[in-house]
């Protein structure tokens, strides 16, 4: 199982010009390792390039992915990372990045993102899978 990352969904959705093929063979690649995950967080992120929840369904129908709760254990753990974070003293970063780093470390999944700079560092026992990923 892999867990995706809202940018890399987006890249496919808007068809963007640089990461599309990318991500899309990305995602092509993790499809064969076994399922492909969203979460809650992701869910809602995507809801923002839809005007109806049909049409956000058949996306995820048709890009062979599967909505997975996110668990409360993770939930916990990403306000803990999130309130380190903005003790570090960092102002750019987003609670919804934390839910879906703790997420994947929490379930033990890889984590398919472009962004991984943020995960590194506060989720550095994730397995990252993305452009240059060590």
């Amino acid at each position: 199982m892999t867990l995706v990352d809202t940018n890399v969904l987006l890249d496919v959705v808007t068809d963007d010009p640089h990461w599309a093929d990318w991500s899309i063979a990305a995602l092509e690649a993790a499809s064969l390792e076994g399922p492909l995950l969203i979460n809650d967080t992701v869910y809602a992120e995507l809801a923002v390039r839809y005007e109806r929840i049909e049409q956000l369904d058949a996306f995820l129908s048709e890009a062979g992915l599967e909505l997975a709760p996110t668990p409360r254990a993770a939930l916990f753990l990403a306000g803990k990372v999130f309130t380190q974070y903005r003790r570090s003293g960092a102002r750019t970063g987003v609670l919804p990045d934390f839910f879906i780093g703790a997420h994947a470390a929490v379930g033990r999944l890889p984590l398919l993102t472009r962004d991984t700079s943020r995960y590194r560092t506060y989720f550095p026992s994730l397995t990252l899978i993305a452009p240059n990923a060590d």
